[in-house]
Formats: structure tokens, C-alpha cells, sequence
């Protein structure tokens, strides 16, 4: 397991934490900090025995209360890695959207428990977890109008998508705070829960999708509805949805998934992410489809 200095990483079983770990900073954001949460997703995608992550926060105070304002490189967060004069240039990324990338791509389901304040990227990089809980104590913030700045990480492409474009330009325009109710009611996070419950509820939903679910089909799902929801015209998802289910059919999970039920078992599927995915997948890595 690396030495990690800014986040926690604990595998118990087919469930793996992340934990921001910068809680004399209520968890601020850094460029080390991304890298070894991005550095944490490759590990888990490469280890066939975790089959759901949760990324939460050290402490009740904070999930993560945006970037670190003064960093110890330096460096202001918001800069490029590289310093470049043409904005243009592919080198020009933002450290938060590198990040949420990073975990676009994940292969394994995640699941977000943010337990306390959460601001700027510290609510941006929520947004690409499959689905998010919240502590009753929750505060989020797309706080960048206020800062001078814009929303980053991709989030103008993935905040319309959960909240609808009405609540996505409110909370960006006004930069305002609000809590784990307001958050709910439009669809932000999944479920509310006492500080002291969080957690709880976060492994249950994992557990329930690592002893009830093929590996491959749930990588497979996650793919598809995250990229073809998005797509031009609905053609575009039949012909992925066809070759999916085509190539899964035939494939061991099926069988097994198919014994189980009619045997009124438990599942045992034999079908591991890093070997046994479907020979298009990545698709979206096709000509055809870029």
C-alpha cells in the first residue's frame, strides 16, 4: 500500500474507503491530495476483490472545504501544472477536473458520504460518484462567482445533469451555502442521515451492490448510463446496449447469474473487471464514436 500523506486508504473485504485526510485544514483540497486520490482509483480499479468504493472525510467538521488557499508549493490553486502563455494548450487542466476525470472512469462503483462541509471542489468532485449521502450536518457550496472565478471539474457538464439547468445556474450564480435538505429536494444527494449513521448507510448500499452483483455488469452500467445519457440520439445507446448485453449473455456471469436464481442461491460470479470486460470496452475510445 503506498505511503499516503493526504488521504486514507482501507480495504475491508470487497469494500474500499477513501478518506480525505487533512482535517487541520477540514480536509482543504491540493495538488497532492488529487494525486493520491487518483492514485487511490487505480488501485482499487486494479484489485478484483473490491467491488464498491466510498470517499468521505476525516472528522464531522468537513468533507472537503474546497482548495487549499495557500498552499504550501506556492503555487495559487487554481494554477496549470505547467505554466503556459497560449490557454489553449491541452496542458491547461484543472487539478479538480483531472481528478473528476480520473473517477468518471472508475470501473468500480463509488459512493460519496459527505459529513460535513463540502465547497468549491470539495462539491465538484462529488459530482461523478454514482450516488451520495449526506450527514444531517452537510453544507455544500459552488462558491466560484464569489471567488472571482468559474465552476471547474467539469462540473457544468455534470451538475445540470443531476439538479436540472434551473438549480445548477442558481446555486453557481449566487455561490451560496445550503444544507443536506435543500441538496436533497433537488436530487444532489441520494439520502440524509444523522452524523453518527453516515457511514453505516454508506456500506450497506455498498454491500448490497458487492454480494448481489456481477463485477462486469456493474462496470458495464456505470459506463453506459454515465456516457450514453448523454448522447445525440437514442441510436447511439441501442447499438452499445446491444453489443453489451450480446457479449454478456454469453459469458460466465450470465450462467451464473442465471443458476443462482433459478437454484435460489446466493450468486458466486466468476467475472473480474481488470481481465474479462467485453472486447469493445472502451467504446467511446473508438473512431466511430469520438
Amino acid at each position: 500500500m503506498p505511503d499516503f500523506t493526504q488521504i486514507k486508504l482501507d480495504i475491508d473485504g470487497a469494500i474500499a474507503t477513501i478518506t480525505l485526510h487533512r482535517p487541520e485544514k477540514m480536509n482543504a483540497f491540493t495538488n497532492a491530495m488529487r494525486d493520491e486520490l487518483i492514485e487511490a482509483i487505480d488501485l482499487t480499479d486494479a484489485d478484483d476483490a473490491v467491488r464498491a468504493v466510498i470517499v468521505t472525510g476525516e472528522g464531522e467538521r468537513a468533507f472537503c472545504a474546497g482548495a487549499d488557499l495557500t498552499p504550501e508549493s506556492g503555487k495559487g490553486p487554481f494554477s496549470a501544472d505547467e505554466e503556459v502563455d497560449d490557454l489553449s494548450d491541452p496542458v491547461v487542466r484543472d487539478g479538480g477536473g483531472r481528478l473528476v476525470m480520473r473517477l468518471f472512469n472508475s470501473k468500480k462503483p463509488l459512493i460519496g458520504a459527505c459529513n460535513g462541509v463540502a465547497v468549491g471542489v470539495g462539491a465538484t468532485m462529488q459530482l461523478p460518484f454514482d450516488m451520495r449521502l449526506a450527514s444531517e450536518n452537510a453544507r455544500f457550496g459552488f462558491v466560484f462567482a464569489r471567488r472571482g472565478i468559474t465552476p471547474e471539474a467539469a462540473s457544468s457538464w455534470f451538475l445540470p445533469r443531476l439538479v436540472g439547468m434551473q438549480t445548477a445556474l442558481e446555486w453557481c450564480m449566487t455561490g451560496r451555502i445550503f444544507g443536506a435538505d435543500e441538496a436533497l429536494a433537488a436530487g444532489l444527494v441520494r439520502s440524509v442521515h444523522a452524523q453518527g449513521e453516515l457511514m453505516d448507510a454508506a456500506r450497506g448500499l455498498a454491500h448490497e451492490i458487492a454480494e448481489n452483483t456481477s463485477a462486469l455488469s456493474v462496470a458495464m452500467t456505470r459506463a453506459m448510463l454515465w456516457r450514453l445519457s448523454a448522447a445525440e440520439h437514442p441510436m447511439m445507446a441501442h447499438r452499445i446496449d446491444s453489443r453489451a448485453i450480446y457479449r454478456l449473455s454469453r459469458g460466465q456471469d450470465a450462467k451464473e447469474g442465471i443458476a443462482s436464481f433459478l437454484e435460489k442461491r446466493a450468486p458466486d460470479f466468476p467475472g473480474h473487471v481488470t481481465t474479462d470486460m467485453p472486447d469493445f470496452y472502451p467504446w467511446w475510445q473508438e473512431p466511430e464514436y469520438k
